[in-house]
């Protein structure tokens, strides 16, 4: 029996280390398709233009994706913001040489830099202003959230974001019909329902956001079952 009033902790595929790259190739194609289609990159451009609104500032803007895959996040960024004649610079950091690869091969992301690095060895030339974070989130337990959740408010000079997922029975249950009648990856055939179990309520995200000494947050639910959790620096000097 499934439990949905705990989260998983049983690892997905896509966190070993010995996947081949046309694997993962095919995984961050689909997973672009996943997102596109359910609103999974519709909910990261509302994380963003509730940070630079609250800010009130259109400014050159430095955003950095830790965890970004294959890049689909911050091209749908490049693309929003070139919509709307804001300036932008964009990083993307992921540990998964693999992922970085397949990330630096798609013409679509010509512009955006991607380092190949455990987020927490980042060294940044410019600080940036936005941080975020896409199904990136529920890869880590409860201490990895709570301290990349710090390390998004030490570093973000603006604000940092998470779109994750909700753990819910009908997510589950959905996305594992659809994904095996027509994913063509072993991947996300397995990964995509374990990663709905080891997604979050939002009790869990609020304690975790006291452990990190957070106050300054807030939590919406987007369709289709997400949470998109937005918190703001107010650092001094902020927009510079």
């Amino acid at each position: 029996m499934l439990n949905f009033n705990e989260r998983s902790y049983q690892k997905e595929l896509l966190d070993r280390d010995d996947i081949p790259f046309e694997a993962i190739q095919q995984n961050m194609k689909e997973l672009d398709r996943i997102n596109t289609l359910l609103g999974g990159h519709d909910i990261t451009i509302a994380g963003l233009k509730y940070v630079l609104d609250y800010a009130n500032t259109r400014i050159p803007v430095r955003i950095c994706e830790i965890g970004c895959g294959g890049g689909d996040n911050l091209r749908v960024i490049r693309d929003w913001c070139r919509l709307y004649h804001i300036e932008v610079e964009l990083m993307g950091v992921d540990i998964n040489p693999h992922c970085i690869a397949y990330a630096q091969s798609r013409k679509e992301n010509k512009g955006i830099e991607f380092v190949c690095s455990d987020y927490l060895l980042t060294t940044f030339q410019q600080q940036p202003h936005i941080i975020f974070s896409s199904l990136f989130g529920h890869h880590l337990d409860k201490q990895q959230f709570v301290q990349m959740l710090q390390w998004c408010n030490t570093n973000s000079l603006l604000g940092h974001f998470i779109n994750d997922l909700q753990r819910h029975y009908f997510a589950y249950h959905s996305i594992k019909l659809l994904t095996s009648a027509f994913s063509n990856s072993y991947l996300v055939k397995n990964d995509a329902p374990l990663s709905v179990l080891r997604g979050f309520s939002k009790e869990e995200l609020e304690n975790m956001f006291v452990e990190a000494g957070i106050t300054h947050y807030e939590i919406q639910w987007k369709w289709a079952f997400r949470w998109l959790i937005c918190s703001i620096t107010n650092k001094p000097g902020h927009g510079k």
